[in-house]
């Protein structure tokens, strides 16, 4: 089959990477891609917002399937523009991606929540906050205990949550959430959550509509600074699978919320075909939703990916052919730790088009993954704040992160940093528990 990818960061490296690999795709193109990407197909200079050009080139190219992966093409409704095109043109191109109404669930936090409370599905007390109930939403800040939570409703590159221990610090935040538009139009509404307290862990799923399968567990660490300290960024690193993820919890996950999650969707009518992701948090071993993205995360899907040894292509023919009982979905059952090399600076201001060294890692179990990159005449350069994720695969967590950290020394580039403690905080958990689920 052919493929047509969109994204150009280190989880749609990592998809590529898998894809290439599959006998069953004749050819990938990836729009617009990185330096990473290059080597597994062919780039094509292609914003993934340009619907129409996406469709052009799709048809003119007898595109089979379509994987929007990152977020924005999805909530902005490429399913189904691609659909209408398929009807007005009689073509038959397949999306593995939702719906513009099921994608609310990520771009949404307010329909997210009313669908959770809607299916009984658990997750914190919340309020949805605008112009017109700010001084409700006041109260209801009153009515909380510290810390407190402000989510901005709509889509804000992964930056619209502020967590703040100091109540009049929250007023203000919320004041200037919606009365300044500090998120812009995403935060026009705001959602205010109760803090759950626990320890965070975004599960996957896919389903082909009818229906669904677990795809690993993972945890990221969005913070800047060793300990979860400093800023929020798009992801300093992650783990999988999940140590704690055992199958007494991840049953509790499934009957509670997965299940709940897709037979609600099929109550709405809208049925949900390709990734899920469920950010839960464990609260004494009960999960509770933290949020919905409905594709893949990143950096999770460099954690994840490394670890599948179904093929690729067979998954992407079962998803989008509705055909997804019959696949035989498999994992390494070893450990896997991404780090990111990000850009000095990041994630406030930082230089691009800095030179870097990357050598050949000839251990199958090493993965870099190129999210900020670019080719300049045969010369890899940094092109975003994180720059380069880099995956090793090892019998347990710690020999994992130690195997991670030693690579990642080995590429270079002026104001290269990274994280050394990804994964540390669940090192104890691995101990305690038997293998996990996931």
């Amino acid at each position: 089959m052919k493929v047509l990818l969109l994204g150009s960061g280190g989880r749609e490296h990592a998809f590529a990477q898998k894809l290439a690999q599959s006998p069953k795709v004749e050819k990938l193109w990836i729009a617009p891609g990185n330096a990473g990407t290059a080597a597994c197909g062919e780039n094509v200079n292609m914003g993934v917002l340009e619907f129409e050009k996406i469709y052009a080139f799709a048809r003119e190219n007898q595109i089979d399937v379509l994987i929007p992966a990152s977020e924005d093409p999805l909530v902005l409704g490429i399913t189904d523009f691609i659909q209408a095109k398929n009807k007005e043109n009689n073509t038959a191109i397949k999306v593995a991606g939702p719906s513009k109404w099921a994608a609310q669930l990520e771009g949404s936090k307010d329909f997210s929540k009313n669908f959770m409370k809607k299916n009984g599905i658990p997750t914190a007390a919340y309020l949805t906050v605008n112009q017109e109930n700010l001084e409700a939403g006041i109260q209801f800040l009153h009515s909380l205990k510290a810390p407190y939570v402000l989510k901005a409703d709509g889509l804000a590159a992964g930056k619209g949550v502020i967590i703040t221990n100091d109540l009049q610090d929250a007023e203000n935040q919320l004041r200037e959430m919606i009365l300044q538009k500090k998120f812009g139009e995403a935060s026009s509404n705001v959602v205010i959550e109760e803090f759950l307290h626990g320890i965070e862990i975004s599960v996957f799923a896919i389903s082909d509509g009818k229906s669904w399968k677990f795809f690993g567990s993972a945890k990221d660490y969005k913070r800047i600074g060793e300990g979860d300290t400093g800023l929020n960024t798009g992801g300093m690193g992650a783990i999988s699978p999940v140590p704690f993820a055992d199958e007494k919890f991840m049953q509790k996950v499934e009957e509670k919320i997965v299940t709940p999650t897709f037979n609600g969707l099929q109550k709405e009518g809208h049925s949900f075909n390709g990734f899920l992701f469920i950010g839960l948090m464990n609260c004494d071993g009960e999960p509770y939703v933290v949020e919905y993205n409905v594709r893949m995360g990143d950096p999770e899907t460099e954690a994840i990916l490394p670890r599948l040894q179904t093929d690729m292509g067979d998954l992407f023919e079962a998803m989008v052919h509705s055909d997804l009982e019959t696949l035989n979905l498999v994992f390494d059952n070893r450990t896997a730790v991404a780090i990111f090399l990000v850009s000095g600076g990041y994630p406030e201001n930082f230089e691009k088009g800095i030179r870097m060294e990357i050598p050949e890692f000839s251990d199958k179990n090493v993965h870099v993954f190129h999210a900020g990159t670019k080719n300049e005449g045969g010369q890899i350069l940094t092109n975003g704040g994180r720059v380069i994720a880099l995956t090793n695969l090892g019998e347990d967590l710690e020999s994992a992160l130690q195997n991670s950290l030693q690579m990642a020394e080995k590429i270079k580039f002026d104001g290269r940093y990274f994280r050394r403690d990804i994964g540390r905080d669940l090192i104890q958990f691995q101990k305690k528990y038997a293998k996990p689920n996931g």
